[in-house]
């Protein structure tokens, strides 16, 4: 007889209890298509636009993609996403999964079990039968539920450096708070700026279409010649996801404008239950104006409509970017970190492949980081 037997329970927390001990999964894998993958994101909470099929189609090349389901009967309750690197001809590599795996169904709380289980199927398709290197950064801050979840659910993965050895860190602002509630936790100086950028005639369109990513193109391209800095995010490439993104799931594309003419521009996604800070850019007329101020303000209006209760503003790294860290540090979000990669390999060459290139990218970021000027927004 199973321990469950030994429990003193009623009849009805005894069946509750049977039932949750015979709960199954199925995993489906590379049976999905980008239509299905697009469909059934809107059902998370979780989801981000990291696990979009567009982002990684542009990002990694579509030949390089692999994609993991799990379901409960019919229903989809788990999906990752993950880029596959291989040397030609050879059966080792690096499977690698950004900001998932999606395990958060809308309008339910997160599933111990279901955790447990996509954490096992992740080990299985891509450690043991393809014999690669996984890594898995979830999309998860330290000190949180979701948090301690992972870290005790993929109990066989190992925490440590991999392949991304930076350490994501962000401001993370509760927007479920009234807007009164928000303007009110400003810093006083931040929401000074605002006010000031208020007065100054400026008008703010917000869009999603050719047209608006174009001016916020250009108005980058005014500050990266004026800036001359070094970032690893490119322009073109956001315009080809979206330009790819189903049009539910577009980024949105802020442009302030002064006296019709673009002077300020943002861009952030806002899939499931956050928004989040991707792109910003302010040419030499918007800075004299306040309107990034506007611009982020407005943003969170628009996120706050859209159902998201958190607004993540992108990443900072106060040694780097002294002044993108000041900036954004006025918004008075929770200074947050995502916890550490989760890691498991049983192949040794996998193994030796993800050590080879880790000395590579240490060097490389070395030789970058001399005489690199910092990213501005």
């Amino acid at each position: 007889m199973g321990a469950v037997d030994l429990i003193p329970v009623g009849s009805a927390d005894l069946a509750n209890a049977n039932r949750r001990a015979r709960r199954s999964f199925q995993v489906e894998v590379d049976r999905v298509t980008e239509s299905e993958w697009s469909t059934w994101m809107d059902y998370f909470d979780d989801a981000n636009i990291y696990q979009t099929w567009a982002y990684g189609a542009v990002r990694w090349q579509e030949k390089n993609l692999s994609h993991l389901i799990l379901r409960d009967g019919n229903d989809v309750v788990g999906m990752a996403q993950l880029r596959i690197v291989r040397p030609a001809g050879l059966p080792v590599g690096v499977a690698y999964l950004r900001w998932g795996p999606l395990c958060h169904r809308s309008g339910s709380d997160l599933d111990r079990d279901l955790v447990r289980s996509i954490a096992e199927a992740l080990r299985s398709e891509y450690v043991k039968k393809r014999g690669l290197y996984l890594e898995v950064l979830p999309n998860a801050f330290v000190g949180t539920q979701r948090a301690e979840l992972f870290e005790s659910e993929f109990s066989g993965f190992d925490c440590r450096p991999g392949l991304s050895q930076e350490e994501y860190r962000t401001f993370l602002l509760d927007i479920s708070l009234s807007l009164e509630d928000l303007r009110k936790n400003l810093d006083k100086k931040w929401r000074n700026q605002l006010n000031a950028s208020a007065r100054n005639n400026l008008e703010v369109v917000e869009g999603g279409d050719t047209s608006h990513y174009g001016e916020f193109t250009a108005l980058y391209e005014q500050m990266w010649q004026r800036k001359k800095f070094d970032s690893a995010v490119s322009v073109d490439e956001f315009q080809a996801i979206q330009e790819r993104l189903p049009e539910r799931q577009k980024l949105r594309i802020y442009i302030c404008r002064l006296e019709g003419k673009p002077v300020s521009g943002l861009v952030c996604s806002a899939l499931g239950r956050t928004a989040i800070y991707l792109l910003g850019a302010t040419n030499e007329e918007g800075m004299k104006v306040k309107a990034s101020y506007l611009l982020q303000w407005t943003a969170i209006q628009s996120a706050k409509e859209r159902g998201c209760r958190s607004y993540d503003l992108g990443g900072i790294d106060p040694l780097a970017n002294p002044g993108v860290h000041h900036f954004k540090s006025g918004l008075s979000g929770a200074d947050v970190f995502h916890i550490a990669a989760l890691t498991s390999c049983v192949s040794p060459i996998s193994a030796g492949l993800v050590k080879a290139g880790q000395f590579v990218r240490g060097q490389l970021r070395g030789h970058r980081t001399r005489g690199r000027r910092p990213v501005e927004s």
